[in-house]
């Protein structure tokens, strides 16, 4: 048995009875969905067309949101339907970075994710999904695919379909009839102009947290500058002035003229601030490693601030993980309810393990109680390197975000541990007093700075194989992102640090360049992180 959707354009009507029988049966809240009807417009007026698409959840064979998703709360049953648990859910927002087909949102409710369940509650006593049994047009049918005798058996052995994105290799079980490219594909039309459901600048859920204030107040609201970001606004202000027509006609391109609201920035500032103490936390340990392979000796008090500086950052990026959960109060469950094929999981394990060896290696300097160093440090050294690249394979489970599949952002990861560590030990070096082993800090900044731009340069010029990639690259490096990316990036994170390395090769120098690189890496990860999330995925 396994369970799927056909959606026959040849007969959708857009009346929005799916989405509005849906938001029934499952009482969701104003401002997010968990079906909708997307609506493109082809051709000039007036010589037009409007193409109706339903979008949900896809059901997906290989669903990418129950592998990132860390606690089990996605899973997909025996029926090939893809259900949750929200009463495991921890709100970590993976599952929506994961889905191709932005079929998730956080419920304002519950505070955890939610999407199409099939309706699972009515399957199971032998009825259809909600949206089914409303349709006036019959244009969703639903079944199970691996009876022949079915409806959608025999639509699907006997009518041409489309599936979105099939290239991402999740076997979605969300087919079309007629499904019109402009349409299924977002990054075939321009987003809408401003309206009041087709943006909500603040992030998941906002417009929904809003909406239900406002059932409380009498106040006069601007519902249109609410329901869009100020910028993007401007701009389309801009160009309906150059051109009146320009809503309207758009030059005779399929546009959209409903869609569903944006998400905003899941991943905000929180998941930044995280990959760079976890960066510094991970270096702290490394480049004392690395001086002691290489024969230096390092005095005790050495060896007790290392272990202190990267057990300090550690607990901060356990802070700012949990902080960016929309239910910290379950963090635990991470460890407690583990899925193991979640990076989540292996990350929260690797900081977990990294945190209790350096603690060990802590204790055994201050009390020496005789454990040999060599081996302890060899293994630590591996915890502390998976501590500094397990992020880059989480990103790569995010499948919704064509950036983050970049082959080498591991090493983008592995180099800005070497950089903060070497940062964060110059810095603290003031206090500490300088040491023979500090000599390694020039000449091993220098050859990590070389490395990351080059990989900087790799991961923006390489080819990239979708318009998403190509489109964010263009962000970085020509639009929104392009001053804080050359100035705070490439000229205050590399370039200078580089020079003052060289050029003026002192203690003072060195700080300085250290700050400076800091600051550069929390400025790239910034970009990387936020920058893939502003491409829409619906």
């Amino acid at each position: 048995m396994k369970y799927g959707f056909i959606i026959d354009n040849r007969k959708c009507i857009g009346c929005h009875a799916c989405t509005t029988a849906c938001k029934s049966e499952h009482d969701v809240a104003v401002g997010v969905n968990r079906t909708y009807v997307k609506q493109v417009e082809k051709g000039e007026f007036p010589n037009t067309r409007r193409i109706f698409s339903v979008m949900r959840c896809n059901h997906c064979t290989d669903a990418p949101c129950v592998e990132i998703c860390p606690v089990e709360a996605l899973y997909t049953r025996e029926d090939g339907i893809v259900d949750f648990d929200n009463n495991r859910c921890i709100g970590c927002k993976s599952c929506m970075q994961a889905c191709p087909y932005d079929a998730l949102y956080i419920d304002p409710y519950t505070n955890t994710a939610a999407k199409c369940n099939y309706c699972a509650h009515r399957v199971e006593v032998g009825r259809e999904p909600a949206c089914v049994t409303v349709c006036p047009e019959h244009a969703i049918i639903a079944g199970d695919m691996d009876n022949p005798q079915t409806e959608i058996s025999q639509l699907l052995a006997r009518q041409q379909v489309k599936v979105r994105k099939p290239e991402k290799g999740t076997k979605p079980n969300l087919f079309y009839i007629d499904g019109d490219e402009a349409s299924l594909n977002p990054q075939a039309t321009d987003p809408s102009g401003p309206g009041l459901w087709n943006s909500q600048s603040r992030g998941v859920g906002h417009f929904a947290k809003a909406a239900e204030k406002m059932m409380h107040t009498n106040d006069d609201v601007d519902l249109l500058q609410m329901s869009i970001d100020n910028e993007l606004q401007a701009a389309y202000q801009k160009k309906e002035n150059e051109n009146p027509n320009y809503i309207d006609v758009l030059n005779g391109k399929a546009r959209r003229v409903y869609d569903t609201p944006d998400k905003g920035i899941l991943w905000g500032w929180e998941v930044s601030a995280y990959v760079l103490t976890k960066a510094i936390s991970a270096g702290a340990f490394l480049i004392p490693f690395i001086a002691m392979m290489l024969g230096y000796e390092i005095s005790d008090n050495a060896k007790i601030w290392s272990a202190g500086i990267s057990l300090v950052f550690l607990a901060l990026t356990g802070l700012f993980l949990v902080m960016d959960l929309d239910r910290p109060d379950r963090f635990l469950n991470v460890l407690l309810r583990p899925q193991w094929k979640s990076w989540l999981v292996k990350g929260g394990y690797t900081i977990t393990v990294f945190g209790l060896l350096v603690t060990v290696w802590l204790a055994n300097t201050l009390f020496d109680f005789g454990i040999p160093e060599t081996p302890l440090l060899i293994v630590t050294a591996v915890f502390a390197v998976l501590l500094a690249i397990y992020t880059a394979f989480l990103f790569a489970q995010a499948k919704g975000r064509d950036f983050w599949q970049s082959p080498s952002l591991a090493l983008h990861m592995l180099v800005h541990s070497v950089m903060a560590g070497v940062a964060g030990l110059a810095i603290a070096a003031l206090l500490i007093g300088q040491e023979s082993w500090m000599s390694i800090f020039g000449m091993t900044l220098t050859i990590a700075l070389a490395v990351n731009l080059f990989t900087m340069i790799t991961e923006l010029t390489m080819t990239h194989p979708s318009t998403a990639a190509h489109t964010v690259v263009e962000m970085i490096v020509k639009g929104r992102y392009s001053k804080l990316f050359w100035i705070g990036v490439i000229a205050l994170g590399n370039v200078i640090p580089l020079v003052l390395i060289w050029a003026w090769p002192s203690s003072t120098a060195m700080v300085i360049a250290a700050v400076l690189v800091l600051f550069g890496i929390y400025f790239t990860e910034k970009i990387w992180v936020e920058a893939p999330q502003r491409i829409p995925l619906a």
